[in-house]
């Protein structure tokens, strides 16, 4: 399993990539069982009433979070490629600048193939 972190703005984004042989969560929506590269993260948009609210640079502003996005991919690379640009595409929505997003991948020790 590979958590990709993004942070901008004073706020961060989590997503998981699950690898072959891990079981990634199932519900409406999810991707084929059978793709080997599963990427999930929240999205989020920013609305004008209700909501929840955030800080993003300093001032306060409310989003609102869509399902939870679940993508199928036949490779790792693919999928952390998609990762990457999930996270850069949710902090444009809520105005973040490219240049002040950082995005990393963490392999979470003691989960899955990876950690072996």
């Amino acid at each position: 399993m590979i958590q990709v972190h993004g942070r901008g703005g004073g706020t961060a984004l989590t997503g998981t990539v699950f690898e072959r042989g891990e079981e990634p969560p199932s519900y409406k929506g999810a991707p084929d069982e059978g793709a080997p590269y599963v990427w999930v993260c929240d999205a989020f948009y920013e609305v004008e009433s209700g909501g929840s609210p955030i800080l993003i640079g300093g001032e306060q502003i409310r989003v609102a979070f869509e399902s939870p996005m679940a993508r199928g991919f036949d490779t790792r690379e693919a999928a952390l490629d998609a990762a990457r640009e999930h996270i850069r595409t949710q902090f444009a929505r809520i105005g973040v600048e490219e240049v002040a997003i950082d995005v990393e991948e963490e392999i979470a020790e003691g989960k899955g193939p990876s950690a072996e």
